[in-house]
């Protein structure tokens, strides 16, 4: 089973949005957690609507990617652009990719939820590439 980490800038509301998604529709195929460049919080915007789509993210945590080994992960997805600031050891993971997708924080709900949207279909394509 392969183990991903999402990376975003603040992890707090792509890439918990992406840890959601593989945790709910990844299970027993792929392990996941979720870091940022550096922590913030879980965005209650991205809670809410996440909530929408049935997945509760109210108990994942915003964490440092400082805080994560790169060796203990086959896989890497930058959801915000970041891939070129990450250290080589996590660019150079077997799998890596970055989405480029745009930050919803300070956007309206309609942003959240077109963002939230483009992540499930990438979630779903990664798992079924992987699996």
């Amino acid at each position: 089973m392969k183990k991903i980490i999402f990376v975003c800038k603040r992890n707090s509301c792509r890439s918990q949005m992406a840890e959601g998604f593989a945790r709910q529709f990844g299970m027993g195929k792929i392990q996941v957690a979720s870091a940022g460049l550096e922590d913030s919080r879980v965005h209650p915007t991205a809670i809410e609507v996440m909530a929408e789509m049935g997945i509760d993210i109210t108990k994942q945590t915003s964490n440092p990617l400082s805080q994560f080994r790169a060796t203990d992960y086959d896989g890497v997805i930058s959801l915000c652009g970041c891939g070129t600031n990450l250290p080589a050891a996590w660019v150079s993971r077997e799998v890596f990719e970055d989405w480029f997708l745009d930050d919803p924080d300070g956007q309206p709900l309609s942003t959240f939820r077109r963002v939230r949207d483009e992540i499930q279909e990438k979630v779903m394509q990664l798992i079924d590439q992987l699996s």
